[in-house]
């Protein structure tokens, strides 16, 4: 049988050869997923809407110079990163968080996420809707840049490497920032949970 990854391949070929349906079955496999992405770097639903729909639009245009170095969601998501921080440069958060300052989001907007448990016991640690909202919140609080870094590597499940070249930063500055992400997030699942959210949060810089 062949695999998804020969399948999305095929899609691919055929995208570029110039079968619009192909690119869309492509972009309908993820438009969820970069909704996202985009709602949980920006903070804000119309941001997350514009930025699906500019991503879209704008790998539709390029879809010819994808050359396949990549899985097409990593090269869709780093389209849609590049979207989503332009929409926070606008607001001027993504250039005003430095990386030993980190600022917090006073938005206020927050939307449930599709995180796996960092636990050991899936049953036991299974996320509730309540629980994804309340995750939500804390992820929201963190500087854009740290939000950003931790939604590529603990969510979306990128590596360090994959996330440091999508947002053009070094590995070590990825390391810390999501070490001080995880951290932060840690500690504000203390003041909800108490100390058993301690052991639900991975502190190494892997």
């Amino acid at each position: 049988m062949p695999s998804h990854l020969d399948n999305e391949q095929s899609m691919v070929a055929a995208a570029q050869a110039g079968d619009s349906d192909a690119f869309v079955a492509l972009l309908n496999q993820y438009s969820r997923r970069i909704y996202r992405l985009g709602l949980s770097i920006t903070g804000n639903r119309q941001d997350a809407e514009d930025v699906l729909q500019e991503a879209s639009l704008k790998a539709y245009s390029a879809i010819a110079d994808f050359r396949g170095d990549s899985r097409f969601y990593t090269w869709l998501v780093s389209i849609a990163v590049n979207e989503a921080l332009g929409k926070l440069r606008k607001r001027a958060l993504w250039k005003e968080s430095s990386l030993d300052q980190p600022r917090e989001n006073d938005e206020g907007s927050y939307i449930p996420l599709e995180i796996e448990s960092w636990g050991e016991d899936p049953e036991k640690a299974c996320l509730t809707h309540e629980l994804q909202q309340i995750l939500a919140e804390v992820i929201q609080k963190l500087d854009p840049k740290s939000r950003t870094i931790f939604t590529l590597r603990d969510v979306e499940k990128f590596s360090i490497e994959e996330t440091a070249k999508l947002l053009g930063l070094t590995i070590p500055v990825v390391k810390t920032r999501l070490f001080r992400a995880r951290l932060k997030l840690r500690d504000e699942l203390t003041r909800y949970f108490g100390k058993d959210a301690r052991n639900a949060m991975p502190t190494s810089r892997r």
